[in-house]
């Protein structure tokens, strides 16, 4: 795998002018924006990682009279906190990107679906919403967003309990097929985005794909924000290029006693000392919705992964059994090995069932768990056992 090194870069965050961009956009066809975005091979920032033109696409060639686009702003990932710093900076880049999507995919409507926990960011956001839609008005096009607020419940930055939260409905993943390209929210076809990709979508609109692929490498193109976190001298956001080591990172941001890197938050891959070097970030290697939280030897991964535990037995909204009853007897699992309990053989049980979970829950929630959960037992059980 190609290890492109440590990059900082300044695109999320660069200043535009928004009027110039969207009136280059919107003098394009829709064929032609998704042909840029297929191009710059941009795949979705809130850690998925699906082909954002292809997303596009898709919604573009359903018959419907009524379509959306709905931004992903319900940032609840333990250690994630970059979508609010783009929303404090940069709120005009996200709905530009928002009308770009509508213009390609034929929708009039964007929905910002907003964590709980941001609602001292609405006000100004909504007084830049405001001068955006007189931007888009005086332009001559017809696209108008709104706010949506969440209430604090994680499994809600799920696409589709998001749009069952969205309809006033208990937050609950769908079903799948249909998928949100043919039937979305109110049950019309969607397209739903992440803050950053929103973003990213509009500077490849302002400089073009050719220019986006310079960075990155083949499998994981262009930038990503990340929150750093943790054991670190520098925590904060960051853009650094994709493509980068693990021990770049570290480099960069380890206190010269980092024994691991969660990558991902909770729901992603932590990564042992030994596995720095030969671990690339990115879709080819460990990908991210953007969360670095680095621990050194001060700390316990017992504690770690207890802590993720937890949070996942909590969060879980109870509607599969794998997810709801699976969370739960992981966390007493390892209880149970700590306090000598069980066996340490009794973890190899543990790993089992979090492979099973990964099979048969329903949404990404339960499929998850078993990522942080594989990768600390195997490199940490030292840690774990009584």
């Amino acid at each position: 795998m190609e290890n492109k090194g440590l990059t900082k870069v300044d695109l999320i965050f660069e200043k535009v002018d928004p009027r110039e961009v969207l009136t280059k956009a919107f003098g394009m066809s829709k064929d032609e924006i998704i042909q840029q975005i297929l191009e710059s091979g941009l795949k979705g920032r809130g850690g998925a990682g699906f082909p954002t033109g292809l997303k596009w696409k898709y919604t573009s060639a359903e018959k419907s009279e009524e379509k959306y686009i709905v931004c992903n702003a319900d940032e609840g990932e333990p250690g994630t906190f970059k979508d609010r710093e783009i929303l404090d900076r940069v709120s005009y880049k996200v709905y530009g990107g928002m009308a770009i999507a509508g213009k390609a995919i034929g929708a009039t409507h964007g929905i910002v679906y907003l964590r709980g926990e941001y609602r001292f960011l609405l006000p100004q956001l909504m007084k830049e919403l405001e001068s955006f839609h007189k931007m888009i008005k005086e332009i001559g096009y017809d696209f108008t967003i709104r706010y949506c607020l969440g209430s604090g419940a994680y499994i809600c930055g799920e696409e589709s309990a998001l749009f069952e939260s969205v309809q006033g409905e208990r937050g609950e993943p769908r079903n799948k097929p249909p998928y949100p390209t043919t039937s979305g929210v109110f049950g019309k076809p969607t397209s739903i985005n992440n803050v950053e990709t929103l973003v990213t979508a509009m500077m490849i609109i302002q400089h073009g794909a050719a220019k986006y692929t310079e960075l990155g490498t083949k499998d994981s193109r262009g930038s990503k924000v990340f929150s750093v976190s943790g054991d670190t001298p520098i925590p904060g956001i960051f853009e650094l290029e994709l493509g980068m080591s693990v021990q770049n990172f570290v480099n960069e941001f380890g206190d010269g006693d980092t024994k691991a890197v969660q990558v991902g938050g909770a729901s992603g891959f932590c990564v042992p000392r030994k596995k720095f070097a030969e671990t690339i970030i990115g879709f080819e290697g460990v990908p991210t919705g953007g969360s670095m939280k680095l621990f050194n030897s001060s700390r316990s991964m017992y504690n770690v992964l207890h802590n993720y535990l937890d949070f996942f037995a909590e969060e879980s909204c109870g509607q599969c059994t794998p997810c709801r009853v699976g969370c739960q007897q992981l966390l007493k699992g390892v209880e149970k090995v700590k306090k000598g309990e069980a066996k340490s053989t009794y973890l190899n049980e543990l790993v089992k069932l979090a492979d099973t979970m990964k099979i048969a829950s329903k949404c990404g929630l339960g499929q998850s768990v078993g990522n942080a959960f594989r990768s600390i037992v195997e490199n940490f059980k030292e840690e774990i056992i009584y």
